[in-house]
């Protein structure tokens, strides 16, 4: 494996596993999307490593798929199948299951396409994450539909193709916008020698955002927020002893967002603490 993906999935790799005995797991259907012409089993992606890794961290609770930008098809077809456990196809609205979609470059963008898709079946989705979204011809990659509860935007302005710099929701009153973020290189070292060298000399800031640990680390955050929960048994271990990180501190790191700070520690130090 390329140094560059050690480095990518260090952060979230650290992470302490899952103790289903205090933890539990919700039901949940996460996808994926790889960008360019990249294929959806092309292993010196992290987009497809983090799909290996979501999985084996939640286990048979949780149905993790990648998928190329161009399959949206596909992608409908498997996540119907998935939702209609009972072979109804007029129930899919209330189906249990949380929803989670993230990609990176034509893939974040094939995101918010997806989630309009899915929308038209009346299904909603908890989080969409974005990273370093590039507009796919004939799509919107800026206005996030309002069947998406939540959804975060990290981006970087350098290259041949600098991310979207902003998402809004299109309905302020349905989404949450947790945040757009923009990431910069130029005092920062991101290894990018899972690309060529095309790449890394002519589109290098595209590439870096890809494979950033802490890009990966919050998402994993993020995620863990919507699928993970304490179970209830008085005092004993803490929830982020069990999952490696707060829920409330996964909102301070990602947002800045301190209105839901809730575990006891000033919102400054509650990285250093709640890690």
């Amino acid at each position: 494996m390329p140094p560059a993906l050690k480095e990518a999935l260090r952060l979230v790799c650290s992470r302490p596993r899952v103790d289903s005995q205090h933890v539990r797991i919700r039901k949940a259907i996460i996808l994926g999307f790889v960008g360019g012409f990249v294929k959806p089993d092309d292993v010196s992606h992290p987009e497809v490593l983090f799909a290996m890794y979501l999985q084996n961290r939640y286990g048979s609770a949780v149905h993790v798929r990648i998928y190329g930008n161009h399959e949206g098809t596909k992608a409908l077809e498997d996540t119907i199948r998935c939702l209609d456990s009972n072979a109804d196809n007029h129930s899919l609205a209330g189906e249990k299951e949380q929803i989670i979609l993230y990609g990176h470059s034509w893939g974040a963008s094939q995101v918010l396409s997806f989630a309009r898709e899915l929308q038209r079946h009346g299904i909603s989705i908890a989080l969409s994450i974005q990273i370093d979204s590039v507009k796919k011809p004939g799509q919107n990659d800026r206005m996030v539909p309002e069947n998406v509860a939540e959804a975060v935007n990290f981006y970087q302005r350098k290259g041949i193709t600098p991310g979207r710099p902003l998402i809004v929701p299109a309905d302020a009153t349905r989404t949450k916008i947790l945040g757009n973020f923009q990431m910069k290189y130029e005092s920062r070292q991101v290894r990018c020698d899972n690309y060529r060298w095309f790449s890394r000399v002519f589109n290098k800031p595209h590439h870096q955002i890809e494979n950033d640990p802490k890009i990966w680390d919050r998402s994993a955050s993020l995620i863990d927020s919507e699928v993970l929960s304490a179970i209830p048994e008085g005092p004993g271990v803490s929830f982020s002893e069990l999952t490696g990180l707060n829920v409330c501190c996964s909102r301070i790191l990602t947002t800045g967002d301190q209105s839901g700070h809730n575990c006891g520690v000033p919102p400054t130090d509650c990285m250093e603490l709640c890690r």
